[in-house]
């Protein structure tokens, strides 16, 4: 991240930083997870991206007169590869296949021309209203890893829609 990055750029790469951080410890141990570290993980993630679907993509929409940001579809693709992600319970190959899809998305929206900047650059005067909403969306919790064949097939659609692969051996239903 840029010194010169913008208030919105800033404080959203930085929850990035935090999150890479949560997964690193949740994994720490090789071929173990910490679920209470990784459940930190898996809520602080689905947090930020309901930050970014509910409160920045629609906010720059509307600023730029209802026109979608051509960036959204792929954001959003991603966005429900990650969160299917989250569901079954981790492996070695679904972290990943996440680290490899996080690092591609948090490239798009942390780059110059990436959400994140485009929201610095358009937001003018409401910067600070769109920093107190984001600071204050709600904490998640997280329900418990689902392995069932209908959940495992969902990952897999979405990250076919998205155009990723999976990574390893599919966890076990």
């Amino acid at each position: 991240m840029k010194d010169s990055a913008g208030p919105l750029t800033h404080f959203l790469a930085e929850d990035h930083r935090r999150l890479e951080k949560l997964l690193q410890r949740a994994v720490a141990c090789a071929g173990q997870v910490d679920q209470g570290v990784y459940d930190q993980f898996r809520a602080g993630l689905l947090r930020h991206i309901g930050m970014e679907e509910k409160i920045l993509i629609p906010a720059v929409q509307r600023w730029a007169g209802g026109e979608p940001l051509s960036l959204a579809v792929k954001l959003r693709l991603d966005h429900g590869a990650i969160a299917a992600l989250l569901m079954p319970t981790p492996t070695a190959g679904l972290i990943v296949t996440l680290r490899k899809i996080l690092d591609a998305h948090n490239l798009l929206e942390e780059g110059p021309e990436g959400l994140y900047a485009t929201c610095d650059k358009l937001a003018g005067g409401e910067i600070e209203v769109l920093l107190a909403k984001l600071r204050t969306a709600p904490r998640l919790s997280v329900l418990p890893h689902v392995n069932t064949p209908a959940v495992l097939g969902a990952v897999r659609r979405a990250l076919d829609r998205a155009g990723y692969e999976y990574v390893g051996d599919w966890p076990s239903s």
